[in-house]
């Protein structure tokens, strides 16, 4: 089997807890068998969340026709955590299963009632993950909490290791210094928790490691 192809997408971008702007990128693992898979779906929500965030969207469909993809294409939607610029465009896949902590789909039904309609419309296919599982040959979930208690990252292995980390540190330099005494707002919501994670990244070391509010990818050991 060929090694899986990452493609990054432009989802939006929005005002960051920093004050400044921030992309949103989801992932698209273009799998040979098990076919594409995508990672996080972009911005959606109440409009006022859009107006506060001051958000520039870009709808999924646009982002994947930039690489000649059509929405019916992704066979399944992994969605790192459920906050509105993750999981917000979740209705356009809504023939592919979406693959989530049991624990997150729990916290966001109980803490984020508004966003229901964007994750957990009716029809709407979870499959419920308890831990690290595997999504298809060379792709796994694997649970890295902190930033919510239910957030997981999406590892690539075929030969090197790729690391889709989500919101489990916001950019290049919160991943490289967890240590920092002051995170931005919202970064952890158990720090003890999110710490170890990062740790658990760290370890690994990943030969690249992307994320969702960062154009730049960290590559080499840490």
């Amino acid at each position: 089997m060929a090694a899986p192809k990452i493609l990054r997408l432009h989802l939006a971008s929005l005002s960051g807890p920093d004050g400044g702007v921030w992309p949103v990128h989801g992932f698209v693992i273009l799998h040979e068998q098990a076919g594409p898979i995508l990672v996080d779906s972009g911005v959606g929500g109440p409009q006022r969340w859009l107006t506060d965030w001051r958000v520039v969207n870009v709808s999924a469909a646009d982002a994947l026709a930039q690489h000649d993809l059509l929405p019916s294409d992704i066979k399944i939607v992994v969605n790192t955590h459920l906050h509105f610029d993750h999981c917000g465009q979740n209705a356009v896949f809504k023939h592919a299963p979406f693959y989530i902590q049991r624990a997150e789909l729990e916290r966001a039904r109980r803490e984020a009632r508004e966003l229901v309609d964007w994750f957990d419309f009716a029809g709407a296919r979870f499959e419920l993950l308890d831990g690290d599982a595997e999504i298809a040959d060379g792709v796994r979930a694997i649970a890295t909490p902190g930033h919510t208690i239910g957030h997981q990252s999406v590892v690539v292995s075929a030969g090197e290791q790729d690391v889709l980390i989500g919101d489990a540190a916001y950019n290049l330099g919160l991943y490289r210094h967890p240590e920092r005494e002051e995170l931005p707002s919202g970064q952890a919501a158990d720090r003890t928790a999110w710490a170890s994670s990062l740790r658990r990244l760290h370890g690994m070391q990943p030969e690249r490691v992307h994320f969702c509010h960062d154009t730049r990818v960290h590559t080499g050991p840490v």
